[in-house]
């Protein structure tokens, strides 16, 4: 099931907690993001170059919870997912160059070589900057939507919609 939102300002508003209201650290490792509770913290592999990117979860088991795999671009593009390989289900949740949630793909079957495009149909800018891939059914279950903010030490914090304190 894919879950798309259009992202208006007045929506990330409501969606992103001002900063400074919510409290957290960043790291390396983690990414954190600002829900209306507080702030989730997802514990990350980091998949930056070309190799990284096309093993991605490909063959592993399990995935815990909070655990997740953040592959990032050198730069904003349009991307595809697919599940060639990956032998558990996964949410795939797309970021813009913001650190804003565009897109949630949830539950990719494996083995699907069926592409998952990382942004709806008609969405204004479809380029995406990272991709976090979490086992099925987390991203529902930490309460991730489109419009939430991401902060990560491997975002540009210049234009951050959350950046690192």
């Amino acid at each position: 099931m894919i879950r798309a939102l259009a992202l208006a300002v007045p929506l990330l508003a409501v969606l992103t907690p001002p900063v400074g209201a919510v409290s957290f650290t960043c790291s390396p490792d983690k990414v954190v993001f600002a829900t209306l509770d507080g702030a989730t913290s997802i514990s990350v592999e980091i998949a930056d170059t070309e190799a990284e990117r096309a093993r991605g979860l490909m063959f592993r088991e399990h995935l815990g919870e909070k655990e997740g795999m953040l592959f990032i671009y050198d730069s904003p593009r349009p991307v595809a997912f697919w599940m060639k390989n990956t032998v558990i289900p996964l949410d795939m949740v797309f970021l813009d160059a913001r650190g804003v949630i565009r897109l949630i793909h949830s539950n990719a079957r494996p083995h699907d070589e069926t592409p998952i495009p990382g942004a709806a149909p008609g969405d204004d800018d479809p380029a995406r900057l990272m991709v976090l891939e979490l086992a099925g059914g987390e991203a529902a279950r930490l309460g991730l939507e489109p419009g939430m903010g991401m902060a990560s030490t491997r975002l540009p914090q210049s234009g951050a919609v959350l950046p690192c304190p």
